[in-house]
């Protein structure tokens, strides 16, 4: 499986945020993008998931049926709202979206283990911080596969704990073949990541 990203442009606003971005992705492969605030990085993710239409480019998974499946739905994107349910418990919110998803190679449980919150999956989500708020949201990733994941600032409101399971869960993706793009400012523990600071050349 590779994505494949040519020429891509995208405009916010009337304006340029990147134009003519080209680069390519394999399975286990993971591409960490950076740059300054308003470059255009929670913009690439989006435009990626679908979830903004590009003025021209194309975006592209090899190995996929493209006729019948989008390649927004192999996408897992991870943003800064939580996309959760306040009055259901964290156990209810999963099942939704393993429920609207599809299911995946993690159950329930495990999934609130390998984030820490196995201990309080009958909670309402209501009742939780910011950081296990975003620790939920990251479980959701592991109840229902989908092979690319787009994780914008993933470790904000993570606790340095968070942090190292954060890093053996995407570690634990790329060895099944997944893929991650990540915008970020922070070291994200990956090993031998492909890099990309908008403006300049993936390397």
């Amino acid at each position: 499986m590779e994505l494949i990203v040519e020429q891509l442009t995208c405009h916010r606003g009337g304006r340029p945020v990147f134009e003519d971005l080209t680069f390519s992705l394999k399975s286990s492969e993971a591409l960490v993008v950076t740059g300054p605030n308003g470059i255009g990085k929670s913009s690439l993710l989006r435009t990626l998931c679908g979830l903004v239409h590009p003025v021209s480019g194309t975006v592209t998974l090899s190995g996929v049926d493209q006729d019948a499946d989008r390649v927004a739905t192999h996408c897992h994107y991870f943003g800064h709202s939580d996309a959760l349910k306040a009055a259901l418990t964290l156990e209810e919110n999963l099942e939704f979206w393993r429920s609207f998803y599809g299911s995946g190679q993690a159950q329930i449980y495990e999934a609130l283990e390998k984030v820490g919150l196995d201990h309080i999956g009958h909670l309402p989500a209501g009742y939780l911080s910011a950081g296990q708020k975003r620790r939920l949201s990251l479980a959701r990733l592991l109840v229902s596969f989908r092979p690319v994941w787009l994780l914008d600032e993933p470790t904000s409101a993570l606790d340095v704990q968070s942090e190292k399971n954060l890093e053996t869960v995407m570690s634990e993706h790329l060895s099944k073949g997944g893929m991650i793009i990540a915008a970020t400012h922070s070291s994200l523990g990956l090993v031998e990541p492909k890099r990309l600071q908008l403006g300049r050349q993936v390397t």
